[in-house]
């Protein structure tokens, strides 16, 4: 073998575990499609960018079997060169979700106080506000004084709630209502939610960016392990460094 044994069994394991996690992402990505077509007449969004990216991770792994295995330098500068890409990509994207993220928290206060302000002039958005109250356990967007002076049953503290249990508070002095309503504004936990969303989503674009760095790395060093092989005339003394 041109290439160290360990060396291609943990490239060759880590590619196979991508495949799989590819083959998984092409599954997740038809059942959404069968979504995204039902609600097409809705302004479903495109999962266009969903499928490249799934097969290109089904895609490059298998490329990097096949690299590791056939020991073609080819093949692995290849495989190389879509890592350094999926790299740049990854930081790319991880960077952008970042600044979204960053000015979503910015905004968060001034977009909050201006629903706030619309709710009490929209019988739709406040039915959809109490919606929101009973299933998550809040009181108003901002606080509880967005619903002026008659403060909505579904602001009433419910210990036993569907989210377990809630902090509660006595209503603002001078209004209507029970008397004992959720201590947390809906705004906020909407927002925490959010922002879950967007670590989780930094999380996986840094992490594939590391991943693909070493990757890269590894694929590098496999090549020049195979170019020291062939320099040598195939001795395999030259392999006992590795």
């Amino acid at each position: 073998m041109k290439i160290n044994g360990c060396l291609k069994c943990l490239f060759v394991f880590f590619n196979v575990l991508f495949a799989i996690i590819g083959c998984l992402l092409i599954y997740g990505t038809v059942k959404a499609t069968i979504v995204s077509s039902q609600l097409s007449a809705f302004g479903g969004p495109s999962l266009g960018w969903g499928w490249v990216f799934a097969i290109g991770v089904l895609g490059i792994s298998c490329l990097g079997i096949y690299a590791a295995c056939s020991e073609k330098v080819l093949a692995l500068k290849i495989f190389a060169g879509f890592m350094g890409v999926g790299m740049v990509i990854m930081l790319i994207f991880g960077i952008v979700v970042v600044v979204a993220r960053n000015k979503i928290r910015d905004n968060y206060n001034s977009v909050a106080e201006e629903v706030a302000k619309q709710i009490q002039n929209d019988d739709g958005l406040r039915q959809t506000l109490e919606a929101i109250q009973l299933t998550l356990q809040c009181c108003g967007v901002v606080r509880a004084e967005d619903w002026g002076s008659d403060i909505p049953q579904s602001c009433e503290c419910n210990t036993n709630g569907p989210l377990g249990k809630a902090t509660c508070k006595a209503k603002p002095q001078g209004t209507t209502g029970p008397s004992q309503i959720y201590d947390q504004p809906c705004g906020t936990v909407i927002y925490s939610w959010i922002d879950i969303a967007f670590q989780v989503f930094m999380g996986i674009c840094f992490g594939f960016a590391v991943t693909a760095l070493m990757g890269l790395l590894v694929s590098l060093l496999m090549i020049h392990q195979i170019k020291r092989y062939d320099n040598v005339g195939g001795a395999s003394i030259a392999m006992k460094g590795y």
